[in-house]
């Protein structure tokens, strides 16, 4: 056994074995960065995922037939769009365009709404004129019930959010 001395000499503690102050404050700062990183960790786990409607809301733009025709290859919806079975399970597409378009086996004529309800966990592939590549993917998740699934359910969504251009 080592004697309190030599453990004060090796920064253990002092003569009457009680811890340094700057081992206390390393801990207590340990502690705190700990904290600081554990808690909001903790909470985005345990925080049910809500929306405030079921319904995800895209709208063609007036015009995007037309710059479409003129060669302009942006992307009105994107690639992916990611729905939830009983929290955000409705794809609602609008038409604001001149012209009709097409979405899977629908004609959206102009002015006009498509209401698409999910209720499954699935992935599904559609014809759409308004996109860019002709065709755009729906992949409808199911709902992240437990403390792990949200949290990477959550961070998911913020990749995707943060790899959008």
């Amino acid at each position: 056994m080592i004697s309190s001395a030599a453990d004060a000499r090796l920064g253990r503690g002092n003569k009457d074995g009680l811890p340094t102050p700057s081992r206390t404050r390393r801990r207590r700062r340990f502690g705190i960065v700990a904290g600081a990183i554990f808690t909001p960790v903790v909470f985005a786990a345990m925080w049910p995922v809500t929306f405030d409607s079921q319904e995800e809301l895209f709208e063609i733009p007036k015009g995007t037939w037309a710059r479409r025709m003129a060669g302009e290859k942006r992307d009105i919806l994107p690639s992916k769009i990611h729905l939830l079975v009983g929290i955000r399970n409705v794809l609602m597409l609008k038409n604001s365009d001149d012209v009709p378009q097409i979405f899977g086996p629908t004609l959206l004529m102009p002015g006009q709404t498509l209401r698409l309800p999910f209720t499954t966990p699935s992935e599904n592939y559609f014809a759409c004129t308004a996109h860019a590549s002709g065709q755009l993917v729906i992949v409808v998740e199911a709902a992240p019930a437990w403390p792990w699934n949200r949290l990477s359910w959550r961070v998911r969504r913020m990749l995707r959010w943060l790899s959008k251009p």
